[in-house]
């Protein structure tokens, strides 16, 4: 059963017992803790913390999921991948452990004729908390299983919690009997033997203090129990095809099968192969969702693990002994597999795959950059008399260049050299730590809400928001917060939060950053503030640092905004209204906003489109935008109904929630929205908006980003200073210099197709001589070439099939030949159609040359390169080709 099939079973059948099928959320979630969506129940936590009302008592839904914790044990073993899906079914409040039982039972049972799954009843098994004697007498009852098929298991494997404050339970997973071939009898722990496909989560109970997975106090009863399951897409799919795991199931092998066909190597028979063919297919099939779900390579956060996944998948091709570009090979064959059930990703292959492939040959100049790098490092110790590099060094090449420390470790062996792996593993720890530990402080921020519950119970009101006509308020202290305990008093050098019952300061929300600010005390005490938050609706958190004195929970105080920084958010937030409005008048109302930030002297707007915006366009805009600038319109803020709102036309901005009550800013007759942000009074006060750009950021979503104000001047300033170098380095008038520039470009272009013409022509001019020096090795027609240094390997190859072609197909032909480009050697083997009858396959000669070489290759059989390390074995690799031709005839 294809793994599209038993997705589609799973949302009918749970569909026709009243569950409301549910979309899956976008891996990239609007989830402080998360990078992405891990599990099936993330879209739902608001639900099971009791932040949001559910829609609806039952739901079902089949999640896409990224987990790159384990990041760099994908393929090691055939238990670790990125991507998955996680089908999962719901009740709050509905149905509790004796529905989820019969549900859960029933599907998995039915036979495949009948819509189920088809599993065979007599090798199924429960594991169930060791407490919960509510459930092993439902197994019994629903399932009939008998004592022997009921194990019990404690809390570290059945029971789960969130990892902080909040819902949990006990839960019971189903387990499938492999046989005896995958373990003993009864090992519950080995993990292959009895494989658990689907845990049911009964939450029942109130959690605090939860110290780890097994340490945690339960308070009390939950207000209303819910179930949570998963069911494991990916797991379930190698059950039902008969294969032995995730890698061999139908949406995943094929792109182990074009690895195979592009390498010439065979999945299954070499272990370290075997690991490289997994990471390609689970990192290409990760990298088309995260892009398709709109993530783009960068630096940071989600953009730097979608780099490392698409730079591991081309890094594993490079091991397998392809030199050459292959995503364009690879994406498409995951697509077409992914496409049944996610029919988006064919839509938008254009985009999906324009941001691969320009990662992969950003990756292929980085590995060429990084290979100098190291080059140099190596000579560095090898001149200081050191026999091993640095793990500093191997460090900063992987963290700061993208450079892997497999490639690493192979490159300073191949030149003599070790690498001190215990400290870049040290290194690298320590940022594994940090990246941890800062996940730890945000996830307990956001899930201990029970502590911001219990100061908004205290303080009986919504925080009231005085900085729309006050950058400076009197105030009170009503709660502190250090190290998420609610205390009374804080001290210098304390980082506490801090709720005020008013504030001048504003909260992050909509887009618009923070403000910043201090408070102060009657006795003197000041507190800085460098964020502002709502971790519930109604309360206003500050997030501070006491400088001085002691401040306590009832003393009066004054709050006062950081002005310079407000003033700046706010020409950034006027100004995005100008550009939503002004995108809209140029290019249509579809063009919606979809996301913005609104940092000091900078802006971000996201918007729908399917298409680029021209430069033509973009210039109308900026025009456009700065002609209202300098009309110097007013902005006011009005309150009303929201059906008002909407009769006046006000536009309602992406992601935001609004009540009966609404605030709309206008910007004089020109432009209205909804917005809760603050703004200039005039818009001559922005001074000047400067467009940087726009891109795309996911399918239908484009990104504008502009400076504004001073750093708009600023920006415009140098532009300016670079115009006039340029203008006095070319000699010519400003007007002048986009077409001296393009003449310029247009030359240089000439100049490198006449030089690539004549090397190629006298590359090419050698295949005569070449073909007339052909010798009869064994039957076969022979011919062995040194090419020497500067022949490229593109060059090569045109003269082997150049060759090869001349010599027809009268017999046996097989041409060798080899090259040095840029210090490092390339061999290249053709063979044609009687010799691969015969036996003889490019793949495996090239082999042989590039182990001469210090290296590895792979390819077709018509057709292989290798290369390697130590230019100076050009003739053994030739000889090898050569010998290896005789001993074959011997």
């Amino acid at each position: 059963m294809e793994t599209a099939e038993i997705r589609r079973r799973w949302l009918s059948y749970f569909g026709s017992h009243g569950h409301t099928i549910v979309p899956s959320a976008p891996l990239v979630h609007d989830d402080p803790n998360l990078l992405f969506v891990n599990a099936g129940m993330v879209p739902f936590k608001p639900y099971f913390l009791g932040q949001e009302t559910p829609q609806f008592s039952r739901a079902t839904s089949v999640q896409k999921c990224v987990r790159t914790l384990d990041i760099e044990e994908v393929g090691k073993t055939t238990r670790h991948g990125t991507f998955f899906q996680m089908n999962g079914n719901f009740s709050f409040g509905d149905y509790f452990k004796e529905g989820a039982i019969q549900l859960a039972w029933e599907l998995i049972t039915r036979s495949q004729s009948e819509g189920g799954l088809g599993f065979d009843e007599k090798d199924l098994y429960a594991s169930v908390y060791h407490e919960d004697d509510e459930a092993i007498a439902l197994w019994k009852k629903v399932a009939g299983l008998s004592d022997d098929r009921i194990v019990r298991l404690g809390r570290k494997d059945n029971y789960w919690n969130m990892g902080v404050a909040g819902p949990g339970g006990p839960c019971s997973e189903i387990l499938l009997d492999r046989g005896p071939q995958f373990g003993a009898d009864g090992d519950w722990e080995a993990g292959d033997r009895y494989l658990e496909f689907w845990n049911l989560v009964f939450m029942q109970y109130e959690l605090e203090n939860v110290r780890s997975k097994e340490d945690f106090d339960i308070v009390g009863d939950l207000p209303k129990r819910n179930i949570d399951t998963g069911m494991g897409l990916e797991r379930v799919a190698f059950l039902l095809q008969g294969v032995d795991n995730i890698y061999e199931t139908d949406e995943v092998f094929p792109v182990i099968a074009a690895a195979e066909d592009l390498s010439g190597l065979r999945y299954g028979a070499d272990h370290e192969d075997d690991v490289r063919f997994r990471v390609v297919a689970d990192h290409v099939r990760s990298s088309l969702m995260l892009i398709g779900d709109g993530v783009t390579p960068g630096n940071e956060g989600r953009g730097y693990v979608l780099r490392r996944l698409l730079r591991r998948a081309v890094r594993s091709m490079r091991l397998l002994g392809v030199d050459a570009p292959t995503l364009e090979q690879l994406l498409p064959v995951s697509m077409e597999r992914m496409k049944a059930s996610y029919p988006e990703l064919e839509t938008d292959f254009s985009r999906i795959s324009q941001v691969a492939y320009a990662e992969e040959e950003a990756f292929r100049r980085t590995l060429s950059s990084g290979t100098t790098i190291l080059d140099t490092a190596v000579a560095r110790a090898k001149s200081s008399g050191a026999t091993t590099l640095g793990g500093a060094e191997a460090f900063a090449l992987h963290d700061t260049y993208g450079f892997p420390i497999d490639l690493t470790l192979e490159m300073a062996a191949e030149q003599g050299l070790q690498v001190d792996e215990p400290g870049f593993r040290r290194l690298m720890g320590e940022q594994r730590d940090r990246a941890k530990a800062d996940a730890r402080s945000k996830k307990s921020a956001h899930g201990d809400t029970s502590v911001y519950r219990q100061l908004s119970d205290t303080l009986g009101r919504d925080v009231e928001f005085t900085g729309y006509d006050q950058t400076l308020t009197d105030t009170r202290i009503r709660g502190l917060i250090r190290d998420g305990v609610v205390v009374d008093r804080v001290g210098p050098g304390d980082e506490i939060e801090v709720v005020l019952d008013r504030t001048p300061l504003y909260a992050e929300s909509g887009g618009q950053q923070a403000d910043h600010g201090r408070i102060r005390l009657a006795n003197g005490a000041l507190i800085e503030v460098t964020d502002v938050q709502r971790p519930i609706t109604g309360l206003v958190v500050h997030r501070a640092t006491v400088l001085e004195g002691e401040a306590g929970v009832g003393a009066d105080a004054e709050a006062e905004v950081d002005v310079a920084r407000r003033r700046s958010i706010s020409r950034a937030h006027t100004a995005t209204h100008m550009v939503h409005q002004a995108l809209r008048d140029e290019l249509g109302d579809t063009a919606t906003q979809a996301g913005s930030e609104n940092s000091p002297g900078r802006l971000r707007f996201d918007f729908k489109s399917l298409q680029a915006v021209p430069a033509a366009a973009m210039g109308e805009i900026e025009g456009r935008i700065n002609a209202v600038l300098l009309d110097d319109l007013p902005v006011t803020a009005d309150i009303m109904n929201i059906d008002a709102a909407k009769k006046l036309g006000a536009m309602a901005l992406f992601g935001e929630k609004y009540g009966e009550r609404v605030r709309v800013v206008s910007i004089g007759e020109w432009s209205r929205e909804l917005c809760v942000g603050t703004h200039t009074p005039r818009v001559g006060q922005i001074g000047v908006v400067k467009l940087l750009g726009e891109s795309s950021i996911g399918s239908g979503v484009r990104r504008v980003e502009a400076l504004v104000g001073a750093d708009a001047y600023s920006h415009l300033a140098r532009e300016a200073t670079i115009v006039s170098q340029l203008t006095d380095t070319l000699g010519v008038r400003r007007d002048e210099l986009p077409d001296r520039i393009a003449a310029i470009l247009a030359r240089l272009r000439d100049a490198e197709k006449e030089i690539a013409a004549v090397r190629q022509s006298q590359v090419l001019g050698a295949a005569t001589g070449l073909v007339q020096s052909a010798r009869d090795i064994a039957g076969v027609t022979f011919v062995s070439h040194d090419a020497g240094d500067g022949v490229t390997g593109d060059d090569l190859r045109k003269l082997v099939t150049d060759v090869r072609g001349r010599l027809g197909n009268d017999r046996p032909v097989l041409v060798s030949m080899a090259s040095v480009a840029g210090g490092r050697p390339v061999v290249i083997v053709a063979t044609n159609e009687r010799a691969r009858e015969a036996g003889l396959k490019a793949g495996a000669f090239v082999k042989l040359a590039a182990q001469a070489l210090g290296g590895g290759g792979g390819g077709k059989d018509d057709l292989a390169q290798g290369g390697g390390s130590d230019p100076t074995r050009v003739s053994a690799a030739l000889g090898a080709v050569e010998d290896h031709l005789r001993n074959r005839g011997a």
